[in-house]
């Protein structure tokens, strides 16, 4: 496996010089309108532009969607919409298992903290953001003056606009915009299908290619207890793809690390992914152990599972690349080219090397490394309870400060978003937090010793364990009514409280913030100022042709529908509902290649050479899922659920040889609708036919 992706990454960094083949996760506002007229002929109109980023959606909790109807109906996969289902769930009702359909608008069920997100505006607020630095000021001052008027532009733009509004930060630093996004939060269940089917194949097909997965979920959206009437959606292609043709993806990719330097690929390799990968594998252990104690355990942690092993097999593919020394040896001399290019330039001379300022930042990172990351980033409280007193806690110190003096999250333009999760009503299972709290609170002893001060802060004596059913046996704050009654009486009903979780949060409050002050004076400030210096060299050196990395915010992919080859192998552009059938038959029909009840019972019905899934060569990454794949005329003919094996490399270094963005084709989505699950309301309105029938909600 690790020499595999280091050949497959290898050919990737040798041809990542420059932009090339149909890389790049474009900017909505720096489009590649040149590029695809000069190789496909088309011409991306600003008229398509809009329409097409106007029907896009993010989902808070990490994916992308779209709107496909003009009465609110959104898309997505079904594992970026899993939690509310997983949450609308009851142990007499597994919605996961089973799968859901609203026939009306009547029995579309609330999601209790999901807010989507519409991209309306960008605002290029650069020079206001640097207006706040002084000449000569050092590294942590500019941070936080940066930060403060990030702070402050955000507020102004919420306060006047009713959007939210959030400033995000390109290039490392020498780029500041200003996205402005109407918000819905009334977000309701209308669709999803059975677990069985939506990941077909499980894990080890996870990654790969051909898949044979429904992996979909429709929402709708509500504004004052209506479905939200859209101006802006996305038509449904009843042709979907042929080889060759020309797509394009619109979506939320989380993060990449196409610019990062040397140090920050070597603390990745050495620091970040090691620990991440080594978490993974001890919680996929913790829950599939406790899972096997009851059907009901199976059911809660089912999705923690899923999200756990797809997070493993990712950086797996990641770290496997950074691990080859001729990768490594060729980013270094990528690296050292520009370099030479920064020092040979006259207006540098005399300035500080800012490879050997991130360098150093990156030693400060690694030695600050563990109380970042299990007090500051909450590695040790893996739960939904500590999380909310954290929160308590800081929300009441940071809210009577001035609005720029805050900590980040805790911004004006950002308190309805963390209300809405903090006042959540979704389902907490103490038994599941108790579970994930003591392994975090053991990993986080054996870590940083018995004899750490936080660690006995917590611990109080007990055994990993013992504290973690203390903490979470005793604490109310599973009640959302004492949760608001904390948050409205600030800080002296925080400070009064002797809910254990409260009590723990504040012991160790005072070395986290210290942990994170640390990494925004001297790391996250330090790569913002000299990163964008590299990007100013590499403009110099290149022109304005390469992206930004990803930053899950949204962009603009395209490609072709292309299969490729294989260890000699042709692999089709496709596959069909057919193909379905066939695999999980070679496979015994067990599980994880076990068909749905429903889809065994319907097989007669289907037309079993219908499209199902598809390739295309549109470049993506975690936080692309959900995201509609669209034709030229801008109709969905897919949406976007994978990428196969060979994509993992595209975090660092994008090659088209056989990496492969995989979608659920549209015609397959419509005839499972019709002859599966006998949804022909929800097929129809896909088509821009009014569903027979349709109630209003309530």
């Amino acid at each position: 496996m690790k020499r595999f992706f280091s050949l497959v990454l290898a050919c990737a960094f040798a041809c990542s010089t420059g932009a090339v083949a149909d890389e790049g996760m474009w900017l909505y506002n720096e489009p590649p309108k040149d590029k695809i007229k000069a190789k496909y002929g088309f011409e991306l109109t600003q008229q398509w532009l809009d329409h097409v980023r106007l029907s896009s959606v993010r989902f808070n909790n990490g994916g992308s969607g779209s709107f496909v109807s003009p009465d609110g109906l959104t898309f997505t996969n079904h594992h970026v919409g899993a939690g509310c289902v997983q949450q609308l769930s009851t142990e007499g009702h597994d919605y996961i298992k089973t799968g859901f359909y609203a026939k009306t608008q009547a029995e579309e069920a609330k999601c209790p903290n999901l807010e989507l997100n519409q991209l309306v505006g960008i605002e290029d607020v650069t020079d206001k953001v640097n207006a706040a630095v002084k000449p000569g000021m050092p590294a942590a001052d500019t941070g936080a003056a940066q930060r403060a008027a990030m702070s402050q532009i955000e507020k102004d733009c919420t306060t006047s606009t009713g959007l939210r509004c959030d400033v995000v930060i390109f290039y490392s630093g020498q780029v500041y915009n200003l996205y402005k996004y109407k918000k819905y939060t009334d977000v309701r269940l209308v669709f999803a299908p059975e677990f069985d089917i939506a990941f077909f194949g499980g894990d080890p097909d996870n990654f790969t290619y051909p898949r044979y997965d429904l992996d979909i979920t429709f929402f709708r959206v509500y504004e004052n207890g209506k479905p939200a009437h859209l101006d802006n959606y996305l038509k449904w292609s009843p042709a979907g793809v042929n080889n060759g043709d020309l797509i394009f993806v619109s979506g939320h990719p989380g993060n990449t690390g196409r610019l990062l330097t040397m140090a920050q690929l070597e603390f990745l390799r050495d620091f970040q992914y090691p620990a991440q990968l080594k978490v993974y594998a001890r919680r996929i252990d913790l829950l599939q152990n406790f899972s096997k104690q009851s059907e009901e355990n199976a059911r809660i942690a089912k999705e923690d599972i899923f999200g756990l092993q797809n997070s493993q097999k990712a950086i797996t593919g990641y770290q496997s690349g950074l691990l080859d020394k001729a990768i490594m040896d060729q980013k270094a001399a990528d690296e050292a080219k520009l370099r030479a290019s920064f020092k040979a330039d006259a207006k540098n001379s005399g300035a500080t090397d800012p490879w050997d300022e991130i360098a150093q930042a990156m030693k400060t990172q690694r030695e600050i490394f563990p109380n970042l990351t299990y007090l500051e980033r909450m590695r040790a409280f893996p739960s939904h309870l500590a999380m909310f007193a954290r929160t308590l806690v800081r929300a009441a110190e940071e809210k009577p400060k001035a609005n720029p003096e805050r900590l980040r999250e805790f911004r004006d333009s950002a308190l309805p978003s963390l209300e809405q999760q903090l006042f959540s009503p979704e389902p907490i299972y103490k038994n599941l937090e108790i579970a994930l709290l003591a392994d975090g609170l053991s990993e986080m002893q054996d870590t940083l010793g018995k004899d750490n001060p936080d660690v006995q802060k917590v611990l109080q004596g007990k055994t990993p364990a013992d504290a973690a059913k203390d903490l979470i046996g005793n604490t109310k704050l599973d009640d959302v009514a004492v949760r608001k009654q904390l948050y409205e009486g600030g800080k002296a009903a925080v400070d009064a409280s002797t809910d254990p979780l409260i009590v723990a949060m504040r012991a160790i409050d005072p070395d986290a913030r210290a942990a994170r002050k640390e990494f925004e004076d001297k790391v996250d400030s330090v790569v913002r100022r000299d990163g964008g210096a590299i990007a100013k060299a590499r403009f110099a050196q290149s022109g304005f042709n390469q992206p930004p990395d990803a930053t899950f915010t949204l962009r603009l992919s395209y490609g072709v529908v292309k299969g490729y080859q294989e260890n000699g192998k042709a692999i089709p552009f496709d596959t069909n509902v057919g193909g379905a059938y066939e695999h999980a038959a070679e496979h015994g029909s067990q599980p994880p290649y076990n068909l749905p009840e429903s889809w065994m019972k319907s097989k007669s019905k289907l037309d079993l050479k219908t499209p199902l899934n598809f390739v295309s060569t549109a470049d993506i990454i975690g936080g692309n899922s959900g995201s509609p794949t669209v034709n030229k005329k801008g109709e969905v003919v897919g949406i976007i659920f994978d990428g196969n094996i060979q994509s993992l490399p595209w975090n660092f270094a994008y090659s088209d040889a056989q990496g492969r963005a995989v979608s659920v084709d549209s015609r397959g989505i419509q005839e499972a609708l019709r002859k599966v699950y006998g949804a022909s309301g929800l097929a129809d309105e896909l088509m821009g036919k009014k569903a027979a029938g349709a109630t209003a909600g309530k």
